[in-house]
């Protein structure tokens, strides 16, 4: 449970810096692009990914380069939606983007659906809903600032799912986890960095860049412990999915009112409860 704990407040840290940087001046976009110069290099250092022999016919580049952009630009999005609809909200729309995978799991993949997972899809969908309509409902007086908190949950809440669904696709292609993830990684720092350059002509400021090595072993630190987590506990992968997502809304909620305060409406507070309800039904039906 220490990995598990420990790979939950990388997470949650992540998502604390991004809001504090933004209000110290810190530019969000050259953070996540150096973030990946990082993540990349540690991939290649920890996972040992057998980059040397990739097949150059037979990788689906196509995807690779997909991801490769989807990657920066929904950890943007993570970062606009941290500042306009707060961590707690953030927190519940992107842990609950698993419910989105598994309707593409059953659609795409032609998954079998138990009980308990319908149960589990229904409620993250009510959930997510929930904190949508808390939202518009806290930000009643500023229309601007609530189209913009809505429409970021959205893309946060649809943009992992759609990562969570390639990424599951590109491997059920041949790919390897530890490749798939290093190209990703590196296609993501290329590709972000050409289009700074391009647009801004830097590379970025010296404290951004540190900043995003920072932020890149975090989000590095977070995906290696949670994946050492489900090969330590192979035999009960619901226990480390449950932890893990129970942990990061728990873990968010709480900093966000106590180093954010931010105000928990009913709404929000009934959409959290539906979260967690929903994790532990898919949970459950992981174990059965």
């Amino acid at each position: 449970m220490e990995l598990i704990l420990a790979a939950a407040c990388c997470s949650v840290v992540i998502s604390i810096l991004l809001k504090l940087c933004k209000a110290k001046g810190f530019d969000a976009l050259q953070m996540i692009v150096w973030n990946y110069a990082s993540a990349s290099l540690l991939c290649y250092l920890w996972f040992k990914p057998d980059l040397q022999h990739i097949s150059v016919i037979d990788t689906p580049w196509w995807l690779i380069v997909a991801l490769g952009v989807l990657l920066p630009s929904i950890f943007l999005c993570l970062a606009k939606s941290l500042q306009y609809a707060g961590i707690v909200k953030t927190e519940i729309a992107q842990r609950l983007s698993v419910v989105l995978s598994l309707l593409a799991a059953f659609f795409i993949f032609q998954e079998q659906f138990n009980t308990l997972k319908m149960v589990g899809i229904g409620l993250g969908i009510a959930a997510v809903l929930s904190i949508l309509f808390s939202h518009h409902q806290a930000q009643s007086g500023q229309s601007v600032a609530t189209r913009q908190g809505m429409f970021y949950l959205a893309l946060v809440w649809c943009g992992y799912a759609l990562i969570d669904v390639l990424l599951k696709y590109t491997t059920g292609l041949g790919v390897q986890f530890a490749v798939a993830l290093n190209l990703m990684f590196i296609c993501a720092f290329i590709l972000s960095l050409s289009y700074i350059l391009l647009t801004t002509k830097t590379a970025g400021s010296k404290k951004n860049m540190l900043a995003g090595m920072g932020l890149g072993m975090l989000n590095f630190a977070n995906i290696a412990l949670y994946v050492h987590a489900h090969i330590l506990l192979k035999d009960t992968p619901a226990i480390v999915f449950a932890g893990m997502n129970i942990l990061v809304v728990l873990l968010g909620a709480f900093s966000g009112v106590m180093l954010f305060k931010e105000k928990v409406k009913p709404a929000t507070a009934f959409g959290l409860a539906l979260g967690l309800a929903s994790v532990i039904c898919l949970a459950y039906a992981m174990s059965v």
